[in-house]
């Protein structure tokens, strides 16, 4: 029913709480999982890089999570984007065919239009398939 998985992750508490009901599903399914972190490209007039969402921190952040799921024995890879978040998750979605994508219902990035129009809502809007959000 769900062959592939996406499960879309930043540092956020709900990312970490969504890791169970996401080893839920993979094991019922037994269904591949993709572990996808999206770095927002900072404006161009930005002073500087924000340290939370540098290369090893993103890289530390997808290891660790690989590293949770191989010990529940579960195998996932991992992908790197960046963009706008909720365009790239629907996109990466796309490109590999998922099923499912799982998210927590918040997760540390807002859009620029404002705090109302969150991550989870445009994904829930623009995905290729269907979204379970863990609350």
């Amino acid at each position: 029913m769900f062959k592939t998985v996406l499960f879309p992750i930043d540092q956020s508490r709900e990312t970490r709480e969504a890791a169970d009901v996401v080893t839920n599903v993979v094991k019922k399914y037994a269904s591949r999982l993709v572990l996808l972190s999206v770095v927002e490209e900072p404006p161009k007039d930005a002073p500087s890089a924000d340290p939370m969402v540098s290369p090893q921190v993103v890289a530390k952040l997808l290891e660790n999570a690989q590293s949770l799921f191989s010990g529940q024995g579960i195998q996932s890879e991992i992908l790197e984007r960046q963009g706008k978040p909720a365009f790239t998750i629907c996109d990466v979605a796309d490109e590999i065919g998922a099923d499912l994508i799982i998210m927590g219902c918040r997760g540390l990035g807002l859009t620029e239009e404002g705090a109302d129009d969150s991550v989870t809502t445009r994904v829930i809007n623009l995905s290729p398939c269907p979204v379970l959000i863990v609350p």
